[in-house]
């Protein structure tokens, strides 16, 4: 029996970015990419392992060596959307956001569970870690490029900032390309 599901949805990729290792957090648009284990090679957040940072410093000291569970930062066009309005843009670029893919046509998408997958055409599944909080590194791109709105951007893409995953099967992704929806077949927690 899978204990994954398939739902009703699937996300449009309708951007996708690409974050070089050693420079700022804004990515460069880009048609496609192509995953592999390690995440993007040349990118920020490339490695199977990764030090340990501040989201996790209640279960590890500061550059502990763990699993990346941060490889790629997916955020869904409609949450973009609301993010924008409520700082007052017309549009904001997820270039700003270091992000490396957004999707269109998920609802609710941060808060899509823990452990779910998204698989795309070419067979490349992305697992879900978890919702990728707001921080301020955003902010400082989004007031380089419109200043006057970056301190907006933590407090309105509160519950909207989109999730981290990472590549549990590689392969390709594309403009256009649809990422189904599979969750954990499994009641939600009640302690």
């Amino acid at each position: 029996m899978p204990v994954l599901k398939e739902t009703l949805y699937a996300g449009e990729i309708v951007w996708i970015g690409h974050v070089a290792s050693g420079g700022t957090l804004k990515a460069q648009p880009t048609d496609h990419l192509t995953l592999g284990f390690a995440g993007v090679p040349g990118e920020r957040h490339e490695g199977t392992n990764r030090a340990s940072c501040v989201r996790v410093r209640n279960l590890y000291p500061e550059g502990t060596e763990i699993r990346n569970v941060r490889q790629l930062t997916i955020l869904s066009q409609e949450e973009l959307d609301a993010i924008a309005e409520e700082m007052g843009l017309d549009a904001l670029d997820p270039a700003l956001l270091g992000a490396t893919i957004i999707v269109k046509g998920i609802p609710d998408f941060t808060f899509v569970p823990p452990s779910s997958r998204l698989q795309g055409p070419s067979g490349v599944t992305l697992t879900v870690d978890m919702e990728n909080r707001p921080c301020v590194l955003p902010g400082r791109e989004i007031e380089a490029q419109s200043p006057g709105y970056g301190a907006s951007f933590k407090p309105a893409a509160k519950n909207r900032r989109g999730i981290t995953a990472w590549i549990e099967r590689p392969g390709g992704i594309a403009l256009g390309d649809r990422l189904q929806l599979f969750i954990p077949d499994q009641r939600a927690w009640a302690p």
